[in-house]
Order: structure tokens, then C-alpha cells, then sequence
């Protein structure tokens, strides 16, 4: 029996999908026309044998109404690392702070000027 070569995003992202899909109790039907993708594109995302693009995993993410990043990282995209776990929100501070090219000072002058755009908790 041959292996689906994509068979680890269909067992992280499609089956995410899938239970993000049931838990809003949105038929397959219903989450393609919300997301404007096709029923037989969505079925394969599901299942694991398609693999969507960013804009797709947008789409998506709107019709289901949870955040674009929780599907970037199941899909590969986006590090887990580079998302809070809390929140779903990129750690920007954190990213920052981590950064091996940027010198000290460019840190704090990057976060500064992050925080002058955020509220600060």
C-alpha cells in the first residue's frame, strides 16, 4: 500500500480542518461557500492530498473564524514558535529579541517602535 506523500500535513492541517469545520458545525458544503473554495478542493485539503496555498488557508480561516496563523503553522508556513500559544497572535517581541542578526541596539529601536504602535498590557 503506497504512503500519501502528504499524508503529515493531511494528519496536522486537514484534520484541523476537519474538527475546527465540525466543531462549528458546518457541513463541508457550507465551509466552501463561506471560504469561497470548491466542496471538492476542501474535501482534499481534508483528507490531506491537496495542498492550499496561503490565500486558501486565509479563505479558510475566515470561514471557520479562527485565526489565518493557527493554519499557517499546521500547514508549514509559519514556525509554532512564532505564534503565542495563548492567543494565536505572533510573538513580536519574542521574535525580536531572538533575532541572531540584529545587534542589541537594533532590538530596542525595533521594539520601541513596536511598542509606540501597540497597547502595551
Amino acid at each position: 500500500m503506497s504512503r500519501n506523500p502528504l499524508n503529515d500535513l493531511g494528519e496536522s492541517l486537514g484534520d484541523y480542518v476537519r474538527e475546527q469545520r465540525t466543531a462549528a458545525k458546518l457541513s463541508l458544503r457550507q465551509l466552501s461557500e463561506l471560504a469561497g473554495v470548491s466542496n471538492p478542493y476542501l474535501s482534499q485539503i481534508e483528507r490531506g492530498l491537496k495542498r492550499p496555498s496561503a490565500e486558501i488557508l486565509q479563505q479558510l480561516a475566515k470561514g471557520l473564524e479562527v485565526s489565518a496563523e493557527s493554519l499557517y503553522v499546521r500547514a508549514g508556513f509559519l514556525d509554532a514558535g512564532a505564534v503565542s500559544s495563548d492567543s494565536g497572535v505572533p510573538d513580536v517581541r519574542r521574535a525580536i529579541a531572538e533575532d541572531p542578526v540584529l545587534t542589541a541596539r537594533q532590538k530596542k529601536t525595533l521594539l520601541d517602535i513596536y511598542e509606540s504602535y501597540v497597547e502595551v498590557a
